[in-house]
């Protein structure tokens, strides 16, 4: 962790960073020992406040816990989020809240799967066109499709694309503080952005979304 950061530190030209995560657990390293690292990097003065990210609710817990006791401000935790990646509300947002440590999703979109681009087709250009990435053509089942052509549906009665009600959707969780999104083009970020315009989400809305994903 220490190396990493000095690496980042010296490609970036930087003398620090405003935080800096621990981005998995590692099952072969005591979590003190990893816990002892982020508290090493920010009384180093290399990193404003250290983070979390990809910790289950029960490791959040025993390393803030740590964390805490040596008295190091951290500040974030970044689990994946979307409406196909629920496993956070499986008790971490509560952690999150009990511990006042706030939570930056990443993923949102579901690497490009919650958009409009797989309606009807994999286009070449996307990211399940392409032979590498997360997100293969297979992933898109005929069942998958009609999902996310009835979330589209919901998303066009509110006036949104999908991408923006499934950015407004995790956003929604009173635990989390904001969601990282990603873009190949400034039209998608455009278009991602304008969830602004309209985050609040109806409890109907809400019920058929969670009936759309329980087909």
């Amino acid at each position: 962790l220490i190396s990493s950061l000095d690496q980042s530190l010296r490609r970036m030209r930087l003398d620090y960073v405003d935080v800096f995560y621990s981005h998995r657990p590692d099952p072969n390293t005591p979590l003190e020992e990893t816990m002892l690292a982020l508290d090493q990097a920010v009384r180093s003065g290399k990193a404003l406040y250290a983070a979390l990210s990809n910790y289950d609710a029960e490791q959040t817990r025993a390393a803030l816990a740590i964390l805490r006791e040596l008295r190091t401000p951290v500040v974030l935790h970044q689990p994946k989020y979307s409406m196909y990646e629920r496993t956070p509300e499986q008790g971490l947002f509560r952690v999150l809240e009990d511990e006042g440590v706030g939570c930056i999703v990443f993923s949102p979109l579901a690497q490009g799967l919650l958009t409009d681009r797989y309606l009807k087709d994999i286009p070449e250009d996307s990211r399940a066109g392409k032979p590498h990435g997360f997100l293969r053509p297979d992933a898109i089942t005929p069942e998958r499709r009609a999902q996310l052509v009835a979330l589209n549906d919901v998303a066009r009665a509110r006036g949104q694309s999908l991408a923006q009600l499934a950015i407004a959707w995790v956003l929604r969780q009173p635990a989390v503080t904001s969601a990282l999104i990603g873009a190949s083009r400034v039209a998608q970020l455009d278009n991602s952005l304008d969830a602004l315009e309209r985050l609040a989400i109806g409890e109907d809305e809400l019920g058929e979304i969670e009936r759309i994903l329980g087909a």
